[in-house]
């Protein structure tokens, strides 16, 4: 009879082979399958996750992430549907039939309700921003931040028509949320979505730079996933190079859903909810505190203006609570720099002002 700890290692290595072999069988050659484009990126496979099991994601902010093997890749859009860009975001990822999760504004779902039933009729998961994108939620007081989260799923439920098109997605605005925001999203059964990198696109730097931000990022991390932002002209230019790279690359895309009747979990290991799993089989990458295209950006240009502003610095200034790092310091899941320094809001508007603006532009 073996020993415990060869027992042990014996189920080790036996749940991480099932887990592997799920992998394997749910890799489709959909690039080949993709019509007009038998070069397309494609979607790899898709990734059914159960909420109640993984409720926290993304290593900007937590120690997990989604169970992604070496070079996948999760697309993510926030803040939509914006008509004017959100289609055009649509029409480059049809053509290389690369599905995505949107996470949708309750307001802009109320105002351009055909444009996000474009999204869902497109394939693509749809989570929630909460309906008015304000920022500090983790400052405001508990019940009005639970009608922000609650209201934006009404919203986006409504413009839809159907409550089983929304997936159980939640990623807080800015990523300012807390402990009783997340506390309340798990009671819900609702998966709280950070991210792995951004690609700045929210700063006033050209397509090309968000492009090489997004592109740099995730070759030092090797996998993960990306937050955009479908809403602004700069994300649209930069869409075509990062697909393109991504394919180049070797890159490939998975589609996350989450479970539902007949639709079960995929099977997963524990450690492959880690960035940087103590894995042979994962490429470990190095990592430096500060990406040397970031320092020769800030060079370059001037301070950026957000578009997700605040009224005042004084009032609030982006601190390291603030975004909540719940990680602590492993170096193998830590941000390229810290998640407190991705969110700068130097643009005093409040964000529904720049909402508004962006409305005016289209006809809303």
């Amino acid at each position: 009879m073996r020993d415990l700890p060869a027992r042990r290692r014996g189920l080790a290595c036996g749940t991480a082979l099932t887990a592997l072999l799920a992998l394997a069988s749910a890799l489709p050659a959909n690039a080949a399958e993709c019509p007009g484009n038998p070069t397309a990126l494609g979607t790899s496979r898709t990734l059914v996750v159960d909420p109640t099991e993984h409720p926290r994601i993304g290593t900007m902010q937590y120690p997990e992430t989604l169970p992604l093997a070496d070079h996948e890749v999760v697309l993510t859009f926030d803040d939509g549907p914006l008509p004017k860009h959100t289609k055009p975001v649509l029409d480059m990822l049809a053509a290389e039939c690369v599905k995505a999760t949107f996470f949708i504004i309750g307001r802009m779902a109320r105002d351009y309700p055909a444009a996000l039933r474009e999204v869902q009729q497109a394939g693509h998961t749809i989570g929630t921003h909460t309906q008015n994108h304000p920022l500090g939620m983790n400052r405001m007081p508990f019940d009005q931040a639970k009608t922000e989260i609650d209201d934006g799923i009404a919203s986006t439920v409504a413009a839809l028509g159907d409550a089983t098109q929304v997936a159980p997605f939640v990623r807080i605005p800015g990523l300012r949320t807390s402990a009783a925001i997340e506390d309340y999203l798990a009671s819900k059964h609702l998966m709280a979505w950070s991210a792995d990198f951004p690609a700045d696109d929210w700063h006033k730097i050209s397509a090309a730079q968000v492009a090489r931000i997004a592109l740099s990022r995730l070759e030092a991390k090797g996998r993960g996933i990306l937050l955009l932002h479908d809403i602004q002209a700069r994300t649209e230019g930069a869409l075509p190079v990062i697909l393109k790279e991504l394919k180049a690359r070797g890159y490939r895309i998975v589609h996350v859903v989450p479970v539902a009747p007949g639709r079960p979990k995929t099977p997963t290991a524990p450690w492959q909810w880690r960035l940087h799993p103590s894995d042979p089989t994962i490429a470990h990458k190095p990592e430096s505190a500060r990406p040397i295209l970031e320092a020769a950006l800030a060079a370059k240009k001037p301070r950026p203006r957000s578009m997700l502003a605040v009224r005042s610095r004084q009032q609030h200034a982006v601190s390291a609570p603030a975004l909540r790092m719940l990680h602590g310091n492993d170096a193998t899941t830590r941000l390229l720099y810290p998640a407190p320094l991705a969110f700068k809001f130097a643009d005093h508007r409040p964000h529904r002002s720049r909402v508004a603006k962006l409305h005016a532009k289209t006809g809303g």
